[in-house]
C-alpha cells in the first residue's frame, strides 16, 4: 500500500509541476504550484525526512506561495501595464532538459550504490530543534535578523517618495 501512495504522490508532484511550466494562466500555475509542494512535502515523508515535510508545508506553501497568490491577485487589476510573454526559447529549455534528464538517469545507473539493511529511524525534529537552540543558536539568530533587515529595506524600496 505504501508503493502506490509513493507513486500517487510522485504522479501528482511531477504532474503539478509540468502545469506550473506548460500553463499561459499564472494564476492556474499558482494553484498547480500548491500541489507541487505538498507532492514534495509527501516525498519528504517518504524519506524519513519529517522536519523537512513540515518546513516545506509552512514555509512554502504557507508563506511564499500565499505572497505570490497575493501578488498575482493585486497586480491582476493593474491596466496600464504592457506585460508581454513569449515563448521563443522554449524548445531550446526543453532539449537542454531532455538532455540532462538522460544524464542525470545515466548517472543514477552507473552509480555504485552502497546497500545496507533498512533501519527504521528515529525522529528528527527533535534532534534538529536541540541543535537550532543550543550549538547553532548564534547563526541562527544572524539569519533571523538578516531576513528581518531584508524585509525592512523592501518595505522602504517599495514606499512612495515624497
Amino acid at each position: 500500500m505504501s508503493s502506490v501512495l509513493f507513486w500517487i504522490i510522485a504522479f501528482v508532484a511531477i504532474g503539478s509541476a509540468f502545469i506550473v511550466v506548460l500553463n499561459k494562466n499564472l494564476f492556474y500555475s499558482a494553484i498547480a504550484l500548491v500541489f507541487t509542494f505538498m507532492g514534495v512535502a509527501g516525498l519528504y515523508v517518504f524519506l524519513w525526512a519529517d522536519f523537512m515535510a513540515g518546513v516545506q508545508v509552512m514555509i512554502y506553501v504557507g508563506g511564499i506561495l500565499v505572497l505570490i497568490l497575493f501578488g498575482i491577485m493585486l497586480t491582476n487589476r493593474i491596466s496600464s501595464v504592457n506585460i508581454s510573454h513569449s515563448n521563443y526559447h522554449q524548445g531550446i529549455g526543453a532539449v537542454i532538459v531532455i538532455g540532462i534528464f538522460f544524464i542525470l538517469g545515466w548517472m543514477i545507473l552507473e552509480t555504485p550504490w552502497l546497500r545496507i539493511v533498512e533501519q527504521e529511524p528515529t525522529q528528527t525534529v527533535g534532534k534538529i530543534g536541540r541543535l537550532l537552540m543550543t550549538e547553532y543558536l548564534l547563526p541562527f539568530e544572524v539569519a533571523s535578523v538578516l531576513l528581518l533587515a531584508a524585509l525592512i529595506g523592501a518595505a522602504m524600496l517599495s514606499r512612495k517618495a515624497n
